[in-house]
Formats: structure tokens, sequence, C-alpha cells
């Protein structure tokens, strides 16, 4: 990496750090996403055009989220399956359990202190068995999730999960088109030249139509 590109990095390492916060608060390995992160950065360098308008750091953002969030699904494919399906047993039997005895349904923290694990793992183990808690798959499946920068706002689970439902109702009033050109650029991880190409658009349509559908969705998710 040359020293521009070095110091772009160390310039928008709050931004990395944030995004990191926000997205994946229960996530151990901090420092892996960082890097991840600061690929998606590099990608959005070499790809922005200052004479749009936009400034940098929001035309990066979700090259940033997409890449971290690319980086947690692949890491998440190779945990160990019979772990989590041991865990998920006890997590339904505990459950019972504290609800009975709580008049209420346990938190994450609480379930997490009780069998002695972190909250991340609570959190991994549910997702890997209950679609509602996915936000890996492509949209127009029943049951599954898209994954969008500027979604996830809130620091409780059960927010989260709640605001993951009201996304994928949004997504589905988009246009056929729209749904198509956000499957490709944020699933598919195309650019927005192989988009053009696979829509019969020019890459400046796709750009343009891509920072439209994502300003109705933010405008939509924070109403």
């Amino acid at each position: 990496m040359n020293t521009e590109l070095t110091d772009l990095v160390l310039e928008n390492e709050k931004l990395l750090y944030s995004i990191i916060h926000k997205y994946f608060p229960n996530y151990p390995n901090k420092e892996d996403l960082l890097q991840v992160g600061s690929i998606g950065l590099l990608k959005a360098y070499q790809n922005f055009d200052p004479t749009k308008g936009a400034k940098l750091t929001t035309y990066a953002y979700p090259y940033i989220y997409g890449e971290m969030k690319k980086y947690v699904r692949e890491d998440r494919g190779i945990k160990v399956s019979r772990e989590l399906s041991i865990l998920n047993l006890k997590l339904d039997r505990v459950s019972l359990m504290l609800s009975q005895s709580l008049h209420r349904e346990p938190t994450v923290s609480e379930l997490a202190q009780y069998l002695g694990v972190t909250e991340f793992d609570i959190m991994e183990a549910r997702s890997a068995t209950s679609p509602i808690h996915s936000i890996d798959e492509p949209i127009n499946q029943d049951g599954k999730e898209m994954t969008l920068h500027d979604t996830i706002a809130d620091t409780t689970h059960r927010a989260d999960i709640d605001l993951l439902l009201t996304l994928r109702s949004e997504l589905k009033k988009l246009s056929l088109n729209e749904q198509q050109l956000i499957e490709r650029r944020y699933m598919e991880d195309m650019t927005q030249t192989e988009t053009a190409k696979s829509m019969g658009m020019t890459q400046v349509q796709v750009s343009r139509s891509e920072n439209k559908v994502l300003s109705k969705l933010r405008t939509r998710m924070m109403s």
C-alpha cells in the first residue's frame, strides 16, 4: 500500500471504528473488521468521482459496511454447527426457565450471563436457526433479509430485529428494477459497471438510481 492510501486509511479510522461499533458491537475480532473495512474504503476511493458532489466518506460508507458484513457472514459460515445446535438447545431450556422465574422473556445479556457465554455467542446461535434474525440472505425469498448501510440504528437486539423487519417491508415496496439493482450491488457484490451491463443501463444511470433508492430507504426508515 503506497503512502497516499495508507494516509487515507489513517485519516478515516474514526469512520471505520464507528461502523464497527454501530453494526458489529459484539463481534470479537474487531481488528479483523478494521482490516476488511479498509479494503472497502480503498475500493470506494478507486471508484470515487468528486465531481458528483458527494463526500468520500458518504460514498465509502456502503463499501466499508459491505466488506465487513461479507467477512462476518463468511466467518459465521465456518462455525461448527454442532456446537451451535447444542447451544441452541441450552438456550431453549434456559429461556423457558428464566421466563417462568422472571415473568418475562429474558434478555440476551441475562441468557449469556446464566450460560457463561458472550452475547455474540447467543446471537450467533440464534441466527444460525432463525431466519428472522438473519440479515445475510438476498431479497425476494420468504423469511430472509437484505443487508444495507444505515438500517440498524438501535443498540438493543430487539430493536435491531424490528428495524430489519421494517427494512424487509420497505424493500418489497421497491419496484422490481430497483430490487434487482440493490440485489446486484449489495448481495452479488457487482460494481456499478457490472450492474449496468447486466441490467442494460449505463454506469451513470446505475449510480443515480442507486443513490435515489438508498435515499428513499433512509427516509422511510427514519420516518
